[in-house]
């Protein structure tokens, strides 16, 4: 049921640094949704470690992405020019990833009962972001909680009179106790995309392992399963064909900005994501969602 402010058996308001957040405490789970980016940090079931990684060193500033989670990349994935030249031509900067994972972003809904919690948040991509993007559109990013996982669901409108393309990702960052011992099932056979190897192309050989710096792309929005040491984690993508899966290695994770040097032994990233070929377009009141459940195995 739709809960107001005030209202909310399990949900409350904090501030975190600079930043507004928005903290759920259920007696199945728990759960902290920043409105900057609208920026998931923690998950976890009762009484579990967090199903997410976030940064020892992340820093909740105004107007800076935070390091770990889940960020919202979008209208664009990556740097400006390695995206399509439909999604390229309406990029005004350099930076990477887009804005939506440092905008403001509205409370919408708030939806509680005994067995889960729903949150929803709006983002008006609209003249606001002239500077820096060229385009007219609504996001709208739906939360669900419940002792089953959380579900992440990404949707955008096109409000303007033209065709918009996009790119865009989930880039989820997930914890293991040793990134060695890590792999990733699922894309066995999956074409590939390494931009460690000048951007070549390679087919993936069963499991995926880490073994220093790793930077690809998928082609593949197959369901995936994360094997740790600690456990198994299922990622489900919905309006997906494209998978990015990253570790910085050791060297890359000395000059990341709020990044511990050693950080890259118990993290990886696996982005739920629209990517290179995989851009999509919207024509007018059109809508598309990119979306991810992260269940138990």
């Amino acid at each position: 049921m739709t809960t107001q402010p005030g209202h909310w058996s399990f949900t409350r308001w904090t501030t975190i640094g600079q930043l507004e957040a928005i903290d759920v405490h259920h007696p199945l789970f728990r759960a902290q949704l920043f409105l900057q980016g609208a920026h998931l940090t923690h998950f976890a079931t009762h009484d579990k470690p967090d199903w997410l990684w976030l940064s020892d060193t992340a820093r909740f500033e105004t107007g800076r992405a935070i390091r770990g989670g889940i960020p919202i990349c979008w209208p664009w994935f990556g740097v400006p020019e390695k995206n399509p030249p439909e999604v390229r031509k309406r990029i005004k900067t350099g930076d990477s990833h887009g804005f939506a994972r440092t905008a403001l972003w509205k409370l919408e809904d708030v939806r509680e009962s005994a067995h889960e919690v729903e949150v929803s948040l709006s983002l008006a991509a609209n003249e606001d972001f002239a500077d820096v993007w060229t385009g007219h559109a609504l996001l709208l990013a739906t939360f669900n909680f419940s002792v089953k996982g959380c579900q992440i669901a990404l949707t955008t409108t096109n409000l303007n009179d033209s065709p918009l393309a996009f790119t865009q990702a989930l880039h989820t960052y997930l914890p293991t106790s040793d990134i060695e011992l890590t792999g990733i099932e699922g894309l066995d056979g999956s074409d590939y995309v390494d931009t460690l190897d000048d951007w070549s192309y390679r087919q993936q050989k069963g499991v995926i392992t880490f073994h220093g710096e790793t930077d690809r792309i998928y082609e593949s929005g197959s369901p995936l399963v994360v094997a740790t040491p600690g456990g198994r984690r299922s990622l489900v993508a919905i309006g997906s064909d494209s998978t990015v899966v990253w570790n910085p290695g050791p060297r890359k994770a000395k000059a990341l900005s709020d990044f511990p040097d050693t950080g890259w032994k118990d993290m990886l990233c696996v982005e739920t994501a629209n990517a290179l070929s995989d851009y999509r377009v919207l024509n007018e009141g059109q809508s598309h969602t990119l979306g991810v459940m992260i269940g138990r195995v």
